[in-house]
């Protein structure tokens, strides 16, 4: 890049945070409960100010964000969930207009498209995000390290991920309960977790087999990565009646999933197998090619249920939002029901189109 167009930019970008910490505190800030202002009840019909707790302490948002930019990867839904539009979502899965999945589209239209943000491994982008000029800034499904929630707190208020559970590992139910309380829509969040979870449980109970059987999620990812109770789409398995492995966590330890030996494949012969892959077909044949693998019983009766990762039904699996779950589940349970029906002869279903 010429020396002068950098310098161009990096002038902009300069400009763009000095103006922002001299407006921070009209727009709202962070700080502990302590504060004397978060203190404060809200007036009567009112929600703001109100304040949030996380890993990092507590947020204060004064009165209601209009540009709002999500950190957490699958926060835009709900957000959008709630009938708001970002103006900035951060970039996962599916390269999406906007970072917004099919199944949430629809809650964007009229509206401008959020700008992309990426988050190459380095944490977000400090200076695109300082340029949007957020008023609330939402790192719930995340990793905010301290220093990068630190940094990004003299732009807006951030509202990081909770401390009661791993990174990454914040139920979809609670994710949207604190983002419904960020955006003083607590009730409406509260109505949106409980329309869900009817329909987990009206299918739990139109398929009694699920709460006698067990399953679990992997993907062949340098070996065989398996993921643990507290990642999101396990939690879809036991929230519709499944039982993970009794060693699951206590051989994944303290994370959302993590690769196991090849000693410990037993650990994936459940009764039903549900596999995130890149290619179904290649995947599938190479997995059966492996000799511990091959003569599990999950493999011998076909009680597998291969997912493309790439497809829109594989990025709504790793979504799992408040948006994402009932496109998710359309054609989730008829797989699981075929693969748990005691038939071996039966061929579990491709997904629903």
């Amino acid at each position: 890049m010429p020396g002068s167009l950098r310098g161009t930019r990096l002038a902009v970008a300069l400009a763009s945070v000095l103006m922002l910490l001299t407006t921070v505190a009209a727009c709202g800030s962070s700080g502990s409960t302590g504060d004397a202002d978060a203190a404060k009840p809200a007036a009567p019909g009112k929600a703001w100010p109100v304040t949030v707790t996380h890993k990092y302490g507590s947020t204060t948002i004064r009165s209601e964000p209009k540009r709002i930019v999500t950190v957490g990867l699958t926060d835009q839904d709900s957000v959008l969930a709630l009938g708001k539009v970002p103006v900035g979502t951060t970039e996962w899965l599916g390269g999406y207009k906007g970072a917004i999945g099919p199944w949430a589209a629809g809650k964007a239209s009229g509206a401008a498209t959020p700008t992309v943000l990426k988050d190459t491994g380095t944490g977000p982008q400090t200076e695109k995000i300082a340029a949007l000029r957020p008023d609330l800034i939402l790192a719930v499904y995340g990793g905010l390290t301290k220093a990068q929630y630190t940094t990004l707190s003299k732009f807006a208020p951030v509202v990081a991920q909770p401390k009661e559970y791993n990174d990454f590992g914040v139920p979809w139910q609670k994710q949207t309960e604190i983002i419904g309380k960020a955006l003083g829509q607590e009730a409406k969040a509260t109505s949106l977790v409980s329309g869900v979870e009817a329909g987990i449980k009206a299918a739990a109970a139109k398929n009694p087999a699920f709460a006698k059987a067990s399953a679990v999620v992997a993907t062949p990812y340098e070996g065989t990565f398996v993921f643990g109770s507290q990642d999101p789409r396990s939690r879809v398995l036991t929230g519709l009646g499944f039982s993970l492995p009794a060693d699951l966590d206590k051989v994944i330890g303290d994370e959302f999933g993590a690769n196991i030996s090849k000693e410990r494949t037993d650990l994936l012969d459940t009764d039903a197998i549900v596999w995130i892959v890149s290619d179904t077909a290649k995947d599938e044949a190479k997995l059966h090619k492996d000799a511990l693998y091959a003569d599990l019983k999950v493999a011998k009766q076909s009680r597998e249920v291969f997912i493309k990762e790439t497809s829109d039904y594989g990025n709504a699996v790793s979504f799992v939002s408040v948006l994402s779950l009932p496109y998710m589940l359309d054609r989730l349970v008829p797989q699981l029901a075929a693969a748990v029906d005691g038939d071996p002869a039966t061929k579990v279903p491709a997904p629903a189109a």
